[in-house]
């Protein structure tokens, strides 16, 4: 099992799934108000499991994180900025912490 010897990888994982349901939903729905307040929860909590498993600096990465200014005037386009600005940041975090794990011998 590859994610065995991480755990907050594993968790991150968890919580990349749940961003990207929140963002399927929201399209679906084109209700980029209620999106985005879920996202906000989903921020919240992203950073307090962040804080339990993968330590203060990973939680407070993420609770600064904020996508770029954005001119489009399209609510989608800028709600889609902000899911893939925390995604990218939550997939690279799980890339470096499994390459932190050594390998277990099988």
């Amino acid at each position: 099992m590859p994610d065995a010897g991480s755990p907050a990888a594993t968790m991150i994982d968890q919580q990349v799934k749940e961003l990207d349901a929140i963002a399927k939903r929201t399209i679906q729905d084109f209700n980029t108000t209620l999106g985005t307040e879920r996202m906000g929860h989903w921020k919240l909590r992203t950073v307090a499991l962040l804080q339990q498993h993968a330590g203060q600096a990973e939680a407070d990465g993420l609770a600064r994180k904020t996508p770029g200014i954005a001119f489009t005037n399209d609510l989608i386009e800028e709600f889609s900025d902000e899911v893939e600005c925390y995604r990218s940041y939550l997939v690279t975090l799980a890339k470096r912490l499994r390459a932190a794990v050594p390998p277990t011998a099988g």
